[in-house]
């Protein structure tokens, strides 16, 4: 236990330039003293005091902002940046070398017992404000935007962004070894909307030239059939029996 709090304190170090020393991230990272009373309590809680570490968990909340179940699994090398309003439910699991920021939710969508929390993998990192709600996994290394609502699983070195939250950047086109502040690269990163419009704008352009197309057809069919020798009026048979009676009545 105590190995990881000093891993914990080490990691401000490398995650945080703001950071100037282990004394600076021990007294002055709402982040660390989190982790630590989560550890302590997590250590109640896996021994039997249940309500012991309900008790160091709420301590924890109100001292740090955030709030960590007993219950859940935290690994090592795990950061939160400022911290507040992080909430982490009973069921859920959190890798090594995750960073949560401020106002990250890890929430349970259902009222029966059993998995009912997300499952963070190694490194991955979720902006401020994102939701990922429900039993689903976020792949090693996958980025989820800030303000994100995350209800479905997502890949490896994938980034999400969105509500509900969609792939932005397959996960073979960035270097998973660059740390990206909030989950998010601002180099180049696609906007999903204009990607969409422009799907459409290309079928529209499709659609006209196919038309204008079918008109040319139309109308050069149109142009042949004019010419046609069906198209001929044949001579009326009423005016030669007309003429065959005028001259009946010459005779006579």
């Amino acid at each position: 236990m105590f190995d990881n709090i000093r891993h914990d304190i080490s990691v401000v170090l490398e995650r945080d330039p703001a950071a100037k020393s282990k004394l600076d991230a021990l007294i002055s990272y709402p982040g660390v003293h989190a982790l630590i009373y989560y550890r302590l309590a997590h250590f109640a809680w896996e021994n039997g005091f249940y309500t012991l570490g309900r008790f160091i968990s709420h301590m924890g909340r109100f001292l740090s902002g955030i709030e960590i179940h007993p219950a859940a699994k935290i690994g090592k090398g795990v950061f939160f940046d400022h911290g507040m309003g992080i909430v982490i439910g009973e069921t859920a699991e959190v890798g090594d070398n995750v960073t949560l920021y401020q106002g990250v939710t890890l929430g349970g969508t259902s009222l029966e017992g059993g998995k009912r929390h997300p499952t963070l993998e190694e490194g991955v990192i979720v902006g401020a404000g994102a939701k990922i709600l429900g039993p689903i996994t976020i792949g090693k290394n996958a980025r989820v935007g800030s303000n994100a609502v995350v209800v479905k699983p997502v890949m490896e070195n994938a980034t999400v962004i969105g509500i509900p939250a969609k792939a932005v950047q397959p996960p073979d086109q960035k270097d998973r070894d660059d740390f990206c502040s909030y989950g998010m690269s601002t180099d180049d990163l696609p906007d999903p909307i204009a990607r969409s419009l422009e799907g459409m704008f290309d079928m529209v352009c499709g659609l006209k030239s196919r038309v204008e197309e079918l008109e040319q057809e139309l109308a050069d069919r149109n142009a042949k059939d004019s010419v046609s020798p069906d198209m001929v009026k044949a001579p009326k048979p009423r005016k030669k029996a007309v003429k065959a009676v005028k001259s009946d009545d010459l005779s006579r």
